[in-house]
């Protein structure tokens, strides 16, 4: 089976590009963050034109989680169960796998009343996985996580050291998660540093390649184990008006 996931910023801005992406690369699966669209507004028949269902948590204007794929995703979950209405997790099962659509938040800058609602976000999702997965079970949380784990994922570890994305207390938070029992399956295949996903729009950040990997797929080990190719699609990024981040691409064997 081959999973991605990609931060499109905005399904609507990016649908041209996302269509022939998903031309060219025919993931059985693909977990789309920042949407930027209400449910009814989603562009469902363009993408069912291509053989995918759609399964989405839309918001207008902001946030945004959907999972589209070839075969039907059953058991869907939207939210974390409280009262929190932002847009930033869906999962549900498909082929024997399940697998979630992750967008977590952004938290702005240290200090603030944002990056204190990351936390938090984690911290109750880290209780969701807790009360509602089976770690023993093929699952696969694929989004972006506006952290990059250590400083490989960082073009500039000194730059970003206690800044928001790359804070200890949000790599602790995701320590956490993968504590729980999933790994970064990207990791088992690159251990190199240098290997982003995401770039600034500004101060020509893609062509200096000053990014950060901070969207990729943590697996139960009933998945990982099964993870035969791990890649960060680069060439996604170029052209006019891209996203800022690149699809991520897993492969896995049945």
């Amino acid at each position: 089976m081959k999973l991605a996931t990609w931060n499109v910023n905005s399904v609507r801005a990016r649908l041209p590009r996302v269509i022939d992406w998903l031309q060219r690369n025919a993931p059985d699966v693909i977990c789309l963050q920042e949407t930027k669209v209400e449910d009814s507004a989603f562009p469902h028949e363009e993408f069912r034109a291509l053989g995918y269902q759609t399964t989405i948590f839309g918001q207008r204007t902001y946030n945004g989680v959907a999972i589209l794929s070839h075969a039907p995703l059953t058991d869907v979950v939207m939210g974390l169960g409280d009262d929190d209405l932002e847009a930033r997790y869906i999962v549900g099962r498909v082929n024997g796998i399940r697998v979630a659509s992750v967008y977590v938040p952004n938290g702005k800058a240290v200090g603030t009343d944002k990056f204190a609602y990351k936390l938090d976000w984690l911290a109750r999702w880290r209780r969701w996985l807790q009360s509602h997965a089976n770690v023993d079970e093929p699952l696969a949380l694929c989004g972006d996580y506006n952290i990059a784990p250590d400083d490989r994922d960082v073009h500039d570890p000194e730059a970003w050291k206690d800044q928001v994305l790359c804070h200890p207390d949000e790599r602790a938070a995701l320590t956490l998660i993968k504590e729980w029992g999933v790994q970064d399956v990207f990791r088992r295949h690159h251990s190199e540093a240098g290997i982003y996903s995401w770039w600034d729009y500004r101060q020509l950040g893609f062509p200096k390649n000053r990014g950060l990997r901070i969207d990729y797929l943590l697996c139960t080990a009933a998945l990982a184990d099964r993870c035969v190719s791990v890649r960060v699609d680069r060439e996604a990024r170029k052209g006019k008006e891209p996203s800022d981040h690149a699809p991520v691409i897993a492969e896995f064997s049945p």
